[in-house]
């Protein structure tokens, strides 16, 4: 698809975007040609630190560590055999 799209922390700074209070959602229709490198810019940074991220700092649950309880058992498991 190719859109760049980022979530900006708080309404009030995407308010100061479109010179409002707050603003939930802005998308850009149209830049003025001596603000395109400006927007180029900001799309690339955009890009660097949220879109190509994303597989980076996406949670990854488990890992086989086990909780405490968890880890008694299998140690619990483990001396009855050893000894059976």
């Amino acid at each position: 698809m190719g859109v760049p799209y980022a979530i900006i922390k708080g309404k009030a700074r995407l308010g100061t975007l479109v010179n409002q209070k707050t603003s939930a959602v802005a998308a850009l229709t149209e830049v003025r040609a001596e603000d395109e490198a400006a927007l180029a810019k900001l799309v690339s940074t955009i890009d660097a630190n949220f879109t190509d991220k994303y597989d980076e700092v996406k949670k990854h649950w488990g890992g086989g560590i086990l909780g405490n309880k968890a880890q008694a058992k299998m140690d619990k498991r483990a001396k009855t055999s050893d000894s059976a």
